[in-house]
């Protein structure tokens, strides 16, 4: 594959720092778009001085504009604190961002991957979720500054590629985890490892008999990855690990793994918290040849090891 001019927006958060590996380890010239409201320099730090790789603070709610021949649009804190911390700036980056990617993606004739969501399924009616389902979400709850951030950000996709012929994909991410997850994130497999470590309470969200699925983060890089190099298939597709766990469970699980003291409790389920989570993989089997191969095992071994040693430097410091 020639080398492409690639912008990713997002590339200092989680997911998008470890895409700007795979990007770089493949050959191409990477732009990472981040303002760091939830991405860390820290996870881009080993790529500086990479002839390849460049870094400019910007917020994509702001127009940016240079040619690239692939972009992808992952800006968006995804962990409910990061994303109901200011609502409407996280409204403005799921909507004007997609704006104005697809502005440029329209001016330069570029290719163009959104990151979408799970999320956009909302408390589902069908399960497990299939991308033709049109979802059950509350647009007016606390969470819809991310859920319909992201439907009108599939919206504008879908639009741009009807109207002006933009080359767009859309990709609806599950849950995943992985290191390079902040400690504060706020998401379950980070919430709990973090307390398991330091034999802190377990906090469970209702009876923890919500169930969700959990896709380790090199496993979703390779399907994005695939997604991006599928030609005249403008998606959406899942991309998600179709093993689905009790809430309690996974809580019982890092306990065990961690050899941890902590104690499981239970706090009120949050407003418009999903009961049931878990993707219907079998369009990404059929165009992408790709489905997880990391299980939750291996990838939480890998993640505790991750926040133990995030947890020693801050104790050093």
């Amino acid at each position: 594959m020639n080398a492409k001019r690639v912008l990713l927006t997002g590339g200092a958060g989680f997911i998008g720092s470890h895409l700007t590996g795979e990007l770089l380890k493949l050959g191409h010239q990477v732009t990472v778009l981040d303002n760091l409201s939830s991405g860390r320099l820290e996870n881009i730090q080993e790529f500086e001085g990479c002839e390849s790789f460049r870094f400019i603070k910007h917020d994509v709610s702001e127009p940016f504009c240079e040619d690239f021949d692939w972009i992808f649009n992952l800006a968006c804190p995804a962990s409910p604190d990061a994303y109901q911390t200011d609502p409407i700036q996280t409204t403005k980056t799921s909507m004007l961002g997609a704006f104005n990617m697809l502005g440029l993606a329209k001016r330069c004739g570029a290719r163009l991957l959104q990151a979408s969501t799970s999320e956009v399924y909302g408390d589902p009616k069908v399960h497990p979720q299939v991308e033709s389902y049109w979802g059950n979400v509350n647009p007016v709850g606390v969470r819809s500054c991310y859920d319909e951030g992201k439907r009108v950000a599939e919206t504008l996709c879908n639009d741009y590629r009807r109207q002006n012929g933009v080359d767009t994909k859309i990709i609806r991410i599950f849950n995943t985890y992985g290191p390079r997850m902040r400690v504060n994130d706020g998401r379950v497999v980070s919430n709990f490892i973090v307390q398991a470590l330091q034999d802190k309470d377990i906090t469970v969200y209702g009876d923890g008999s919500q169930t969700r699925s959990f896709c380790y983060v090199k496993d979703l890089v390779r399907g994005i990855l695939a997604m991006m190099t599928k030609d005249s298939f403008p998606g959406p597709v899942n991309l998600g690990n179709p093993g689905e766990y009790k809430v309690r469970d996974l809580a019982e699980i890092i306990i065990k793994m961690t050899n941890s003291k902590s104690r499981i409790i239970n706090l009120p389920l949050p407003s418009d918290d999903p009961t049931v989570r878990r993707p219907d993989i079998s369009l990404a089997k059929k165009e992408l040849h790709w489905e997880p191969k990391i299980d939750l095992n291996e990838g939480l071994l890998l993640t505790i090891a991750y926040f133990d040693k995030e947890l020693t430097k801050r104790v050093i410091k």
